[in-house]
C-alpha cells in the first residue's frame, strides 16, 4: 500500500491557530527534561490553543450520536455524570499489605469494566505545570475498543462508528475510574480519579508505560501486547500502599522502526519516520499542527490506531512471538 495523498486543512480552521506552534508548547526539540505545559485538552484559560479547541469541539459534537457517546450536554458540551459521585474518605482506615492491596484494586477494576490495570509510582514529570497530585501511587486503567467499530475510522457523515466508539470507551473509563476512586476512599485511603478525554493534572501515557501497559508506538499511542493501540486510558491516584509493575518491553518499539503502515495511512502526514527530542527525551512524536485539523474534520480521526497491525484482533500475540524468536536468533548469532 502506497502513501495516501496529502490532505490539506480547510481555510476556516487556520485563523484559530495561535502564533505559537503546538509543537513548541509540547517541547519539541527541547534538550532539558521538564514537566509538560498545559495544552490543547486543558481548559481554554489555561493554555494557548483555546480558540482552536472551541473549533474542534464544534466539529466533534455537531452530531447527536457523538455527543451521546461522549456523555456531553447537547447545548453546552459539558460532561454529564459518568459514574458515581465522589464519596468522602472513610474515617476508619483498613490496613493491609501492599501486595494484598495491589491484588484488591486490580480485581476491583477488572470487575468494573477495565480491560487492563497497572501500577506505577508517580513521577513529578508526569504532572502538568501549574497542577499537583498529592498521592504517591497511580492505578492506570485501559479500556479496549470494539475493533469492528474503530476499524471504520475515520468518521465521515453517515458513518460515525469510530467517533462514537472512542466516546463510549472514554465514558466507560470514567465510570470505572470513579468507581475505583470510591472503593479506595471507602477503605479509608485518599484517592482521586483522572479520566479523559479532557486533560487535568496527569499526563497519562508515560504513566501507563511505566505501569506495564505497553510501549509507545510511532503513532504516539501505546501499543499493548494484547489490544495493540486500540484502547483508552484513565487513572486513579492514591496513597494506598501498592506494588509497582514493571514496564512491558516486548518488541513493539523495534517493530515501529521498520513499519510504515501508520505513516503511510496518515492523511495529513503528521507521523514522523524518526524519533524526535521532546522535553529531553527521544521518542516517537506526532506533529500536532498537522494532525489536529484532520482530527477535527473526522471527529477524532483514529486512522493510525485502526490501521496499526498490532490493533487487529489476534495479531498482537503472533507479533510478540515472532519478535521474541527474532531476538533469540540475534542473541544466538552474537554469542
Amino acid at each position: 500500500m502506497g502513501r495516501a495523498e496529502r490532505w490539506e486543512p480547510p481555510e476556516d480552521i487556520l485563523p484559530c491557530f495561535p502564533d505559537i506552534s503546538g509543537n513548541t508548547v509540547n517541547g519539541l526539540g527541547e534538550n532539558e527534561r521538564r514537566a509538560p505545559s498545559p495544552f490543547f485538552w486543558h481548559e481554554p484559560a489555561l493554555q494557548t490553543h483555546g480558540e482552536l479547541q472551541a473549533y474542534v469541539a464544534q466539529k466533534m459534537y455537531e452530531d447527536p450520536e457523538v455527543l451521546e457517546a461522549f456523555s456531553r450536554d447537547p447545548v453546552t458540551f459539558a460532561l454529564r455524570p459518568r459514574g458515581p459521585d465522589p464519596v468522602p474518605v472513610a474515617a476508619d482506615r483498613v490496613e493491609r499489605g501492599a501486595a494484598e492491596w495491589t491484588q484488591a484494586v486490580k480485581e476491583f477494576a477488572l470487575a468494573n469494566e477495565a480491560d487492563l490495570v497497572g501500577i506505577a509510582r508517580l513521577d513529578p514529570l508526569w504532572v502538568f505545570e501549574g497542577f499537583s497530585i498529592a498521592e504517591e501511587w497511580l492505578i492506570v486503567l485501559g479500556f479496549a475498543h470494539d475493533y469492528d467499530e474503530i476499524s471504520q475510522a475515520p468518521a465521515v457523515p453517515g458513518r460515525l462508528n469510530a467517533a462514537c466508539e472512542v466516546g463510549r470507551q472514554y465514558t466507560r473509563a470514567a465510570r470505572c475510574a470513579n468507581s475505583l476512586r470510591n472503593f479506595v476512599r471507602e477503605q479509608g485511603w485518599p484517592a482521586e480519579s483522572h479520566p479523559g478525554p479532557r486533560a487535568a493534572a496527569l499526563l497519562m501515557i508515560p504513566a501507563a508505560i511505566a505501569a506495564g501497559l505497553g510501549e509507545l508506538g510511532k503513532h504516539g499511542s501505546i501499543i499493548n501486547r494484547t489490544y495493540g493501540a486500540s484502547f483508552r486510558l484513565a487513572c486513579v491516584s492514591t496513597d494506598l500502599p501498592l506494588v509497582a509493575d514493571e514496564p512491558d518491553v516486548f518488541g513493539a518499539d523495534d517493530f515501529c522502526h521498520s513499519c510504515r503502515i501508520c505513516t503511510d495511512a496518515c492523511p495529513p502526514d503528521a507521523i514522523s519516520e524518526q524519533k524526535q527530542l521532546v522535553r529531553g527525551d527521544e521518542k516517537w512524536y506526532v506533529d500536532f499542527d498537522r494532525c489536529i485539523p484532520y482530527f477535527a474534520e473526522t471527529k477524532g480521526c483514529a486512522v493510525c490506531i485502526a490501521r496499526c497491525p498490532w490493533s487487529r484482533p489476534g495479531v498482537a500475540d503472533n507479533l510478540v512471538g515472532k519478535l521474541a524468536r527474532r531476538r533469540e536468533r540475534r542473541a544466538a548469532a552474537a554469542g
